[in-house]
């Protein structure tokens, strides 16, 4: 389990699970390119391949206990075969990391893919029910309003599955891509990958951090901000959005967590040269 503080704020990664292979996702990252990357070995197998997380972010301030995105989920209909009907312990992960479930008020989706609201519900044998009934669930009008119509496909499965019901149980805020969470956190758009993608900034006593979401999914396109995702909605945005990232919290103390960053999962980005790396 891994653990960072931010002046007064606690951030605890919780794991679902962690997989080798990215070129499905983002072509460019062959073990041929990414053993050109002098600073990658924590982030690729013994094969040089690249390995991504998929894990929720525990943020606990002073007055609020936030979950940002909520991974896969069990028991659901998948198109991807490891995802599909899954069975895993992260709940009894999630409970040991700290306050548990029920005291969770706040949950934070940087976007509706598969993979980052699938624990927003549970299935109780009869139907799905909100995994996390005392929270508020924030997710981007921009986001829903691009999303709330599909009808066909694995996105519709994933909407009526994992988002839905908690419309249904009256428990989702929509806000805007800016909105303040509280004192410590709020939302900063990084469309391209979604619509109305978001990722999340947590400010205390002048420390800061990031929570990436998607903009990126490897540490390797810190280096190569160039290449890009199959997943990316609109591949030219999600590209400018990734530089503007890139450069932007470059050489300044911004801790930046990587959503599906494998490893260390956080550190800053430094500029190498005419590049950038993250140092973890």
């Amino acid at each position: 389990m891994l653990r960072w503080q931010v002046g007064n704020v606690r951030v605890t990664r919780i794991q679902e699970l962690e997989a080798p292979g990215l070129k499905w996702l983002i072509p460019d990252a062959t073990a041929e390119n990414l053993k050109q990357i002098d600073w990658i070995g924590p982030y690729v197998d013994e094969r040089g391949e690249g390995v991504a997380s998929v894990h929720a972010l525990l943020i606990e301030t002073p007055g609020r206990t936030v979950v940002v995105d909520t991974c896969i989920g069990n028991d659901k209909k998948r198109g991807i075969k490891g995802w599909n009907m899954m069975q895993t312990d992260f709940l009894d992960r999630f409970e040991a990391a700290g306050p548990g479930v029920a005291a969770v008020d706040t949950v934070v989706c940087t976007h509706m893919h598969v993979d980052h609201v699938g624990w927003n519900t549970r299935w109780t044998g009869e139907r799905w029910v909100p995994t996390f009934e005392s929270a508020r669930y924030l997710i981007a009008e921009t986001e829903w309003e691009h999303w709330k119509n599909e009808s066909e496909g694995e996105q519709a499965a994933v909407v009526a599955d994992s988002v839905q019901p908690i419309f249904d149980a009256g428990l989702v805020d929509l806000v805007t891509t800016d909105a303040k969470i509280c004192d410590e956190i709020t939302l900063e758009p990084t469309p391209g990958h979604t619509p109305g993608h978001v990722s999340v900034r947590i400010s205390s006593r002048g420390e800061q951090a990031v929570i990436t979401g998607d903009l990126m999914h490897h540490p390797s396109q810190i280096a190569n901000p160039h290449w890009g995702s199959n997943a990316d909605s609109d591949s030219e945005q999600a590209q400018a959005t990734r530089r503007d990232f890139v450069s932007r919290y470059a050489d300044t103390p911004t801790l930046v967590i990587g959503t599906h960053f494998a490893g260390n999962t956080a550190g800053r980005i430094v500029r190498d040269g005419d590049a950038y790396r993250l140092d973890a």
